[in-house]
This record gives structure tokens, sequence and C-alpha cells, in this order.
């Protein structure tokens, strides 16, 4: 089971659960362009594995061999984020088949929904709910 969570619960646990680890599975392009979470305040990094690849789109076949040779354990609080939400909850359940237990899926994700505008990033998530991040 994958449950969403809202992004100041995750930095929460990240701020006091030590088996807490941020997985971000955009893509290198996402990265790069739009940023990152900041996790320094934690003395954590994102764990940075694409759910798809770019620029094909194609499923990452070997995400959970990469979070595994990442570090990233069964016994870990593993919370899973995308653009907008719908990637890392794909990511978090594939994990979840696999054997990782806790593992929760970052609602709204790194910039959020669409605003009126057709625009991400101010109206929901973890960028509009003013948490760490910067560019890569």
């Amino acid at each position: 089971m994958v449950e969403n969570i809202h992004p100041r619960q995750v930095w929460e646990a990240l701020q006091t659960n030590p088996q807490a680890r941020l997985v971000d599975v955009r893509t290198d392009a996402e990265w790069n362009f739009v940023g990152i979470p900041d996790l320094t305040a934690v003395r954590q990094e994102p764990v940075l594995i694409p759910w798809q690849v770019y620029p094909s789109m194609q499923v990452n076949g070997a995400f959970t061999d990469h979070l595994r040779r990442a570090g990233v354990e069964p016994r870990h609080h593993v919370y899973f984020i995308c653009r907008s939400g719908v990637r890392s909850l794909s990511a978090a359940r594939a994990a979840y088949a696999v054997g990782f237990q806790h593992v929760y899926n970052v609602a709204d994700g790194f910039e959020g929904q669409l605003d009126r505008e057709g625009h991400r990033g101010a109206a929901s998530g973890w960028k509009a709910d003013g948490l760490p991040w910067r560019q890569k």
C-alpha cells in the first residue's frame, strides 16, 4: 500500500526520522533545468533515479536495482517525488512490489498541479510549500 504524503510532512520526516530517504524519480533534464530538493539541512542528498528515461520516456526497467545500488534499503522509509505525483506513485508501487514496506508518494510532487494559467510551481507541491530546493 502506498500512501500520499503532503510535502511538509515529508520534510518533517526527513528532519526527524534517520531512516527517511527522498528519491526523486524525475528525468535528468528536470533535475538540471527545474531544480532538486535541497536536503543539506538534514545532511542528506536526494537519491536521483529516473522512473522514465528521457527522451524516450520508457520506464526504467532497472529502477529497483538502481534503488538498492544507491543504498536505499527495505528498512528505510522511502518518499518518492516527481513533478506532480504521478510517476512517483508508480515508482513507489514498484518498490513496494519488491519488498520495500515503508513507501510513500509525495502528493503534488516537486512542482505541483497546473494553476489557472497552466503553469506549475506556484499552486502546490514542494516548491510552492516553500521547502528548500536548489538548481543542480
